[in-house]
């Protein structure tokens, strides 16, 4: 017995100690003074702002383009044949003028061809005139001076008019009529072999020699034209909207040392599916004091018309693509706006009222709500809150006891002043 009383006067007094511990740390913590809690102070931001004011606004579209001939085209053979030199050399980057013979094809076979059919249809002809004379004596002038006039180094003159039934009859019989539209055809075939330039251009690419031989429709070479030039400009949708056929463009070269006046002659109906843009062809007139190359870059400038009832701000001063934040009260708030046109670095908007406190520059990590000190656009100084007095938190009055000091004591002016006086 006497051990298991040893063993709970032990565990009791354990737990006494334990408790009278606890209640002195009590105590004393107690007696502590509690900290002085700190009062929290929301931070403001300053950002600038404009009020909402509407007007009409000229507006522009500039995109770059690449410049490219009106005219590229395949310059193929009508005739087979070896080729021969023409006026031009037939070499690529020759330059050539419109109606210069480019090259030729092997033609004296076909012209001695031709010479003989003429002799022969002059045969034809000397052995009718007998009959004619005899027969249809009132159209044997007419058809003597055809004969007369038909040469073989020369193309064939015009066939007299024939409306009597009988002569047609007479002259079918004899092969004069089918004779004659066969000699034309071998004038034309014989006109093909001789190539001349369609257009003022140059060579881009060259797809024969001098002295090979071609088939008829086979590709000789392959050119561009010079003086008249297209600029292609790929415009965003948006931006294509506001461009219509026939206006004016300028043009200027990427370094801007030089301008060029054009017009817009006609614009895709489609989409490209990998720029995801229209295009828009400004036609440009070359000229030796500015030449113009194909293949080269320019920057294309679109005059649009005015738009009313808008305002301009920076692009980065609107977030999800159409909203912005205003002042109100101190804080931020956020609006939805109208996006009219977009810039390279302004926006072109309406839909809020005129009038309202807008914010005008990019804020970043905050949200609506925030509290903000607004600072105007333009004022070259920082303002309070709209609606605040002067003394609240959103201005920097200056330090009372300052001007307490800077004050002067009227007491003791007036004590200086007594015995002067009394004197």
């Amino acid at each position: 017995m006497r051990k298991i009383d040893r063993r709970i006067v032990i565990v009791v007094s354990v737990i006494f100690i334990l408790g009278l511990a606890y209640g002195l740390m009590k105590f004393l913590i107690a007696q502590k003074e509690p900290p002085p809690v700190r009062r929290s102070i929301e931070a403001r931001r300053y950002v600038k702002v404009e009020p909402v004011n509407y007007n009409t606004l000229k507006s522009s579209v500039s995109a770059p383009g690449r410049l490219a001939s009106v005219a590229e085209v395949d310059i193929v053979a009508e005739a087979s044949g070896k080729i021969e030199a023409g006026k031009i050399v037939l070499k690529k980057g020759s330059c050539f003028s419109k109606g210069d013979v480019l090259f030729v094809v092997y033609s004296d076979e076909a012209r001695l061809s031709l010479k003989a059919r003429k002799s022969q249809y002059q045969n034809t002809l000397a052995s009718i005139l007998p009959d004619l004379a005899i027969d249809f004596p009132e159209h044997e002038e007419g058809f003597h001076r055809f004969f007369s006039s038909i040469s073989i180094d020369k193309s064939l003159p015009p066939l007299p008019q024939v409306e009597d039934d009988k002569l047609k009859i007479f002259l079918a019989s004899r092969n004069v009529i089918s004779e004659y539209y066969s000699i034309q055809r071998d004038e034309l075939q014989l006109k093909r072999h001789t190539v001349k330039a369609p257009f003022n251009g140059t060579y881009k690419e060259v797809y024969m020699e001098l002295g090979a031989y071609t088939n008829t429709g086979g590709r000789v070479a392959r050119a561009i034209r010079t003086d008249e030039l297209e600029l292609e400009v790929p415009l965003a949708r948006v931006d294509a909207a506001w461009v219509n056929i026939g206006d004016p463009v300028t043009v200027t070269a990427e370094n801007g040392s030089f301008t060029w006046d054009g017009h817009v002659i006609r614009k895709s109906k489609f989409i490209d599916e990998n720029t995801q843009s229209q295009e828009i062809y400004i036609r440009i007139s070359n000229n030796n004091r500015q030449p113009l190359m194909a293949g080269e870059y320019l920057v294309a400038t679109f005059p649009v018309r005015p738009i009313e009832n808008v305002m301009e701000i920076p692009r980065n001063s609107v977030f999800n693509s159409n909203e912005v934040f205003q002042v109100r009260e101190g804080r931020l708030i956020k609006k939805e706006i109208n996006v009219i046109k977009i810039n390279e670095r302004t926006l072109i908007f309406n839909g809020l009222q005129e009038g309202d406190t807008l914010v005008v520059q990019q804020l970043i990590n905050v949200s609506e709500g925030t509290l903000v000190q607004v600072d105007k656009v333009g004022s070259g100084q920082r303002q309070g809150t709209p609606g605040q007095k002067p003394g609240t938190p959103g201005q920097r009055p200056g330090n009372p006891e300052k001007k307490k000091q800077e004050t002067p004591d009227k007491s003791e002016e007036n004590a200086k002043r007594k015995p002067a006086e009394r004197s």
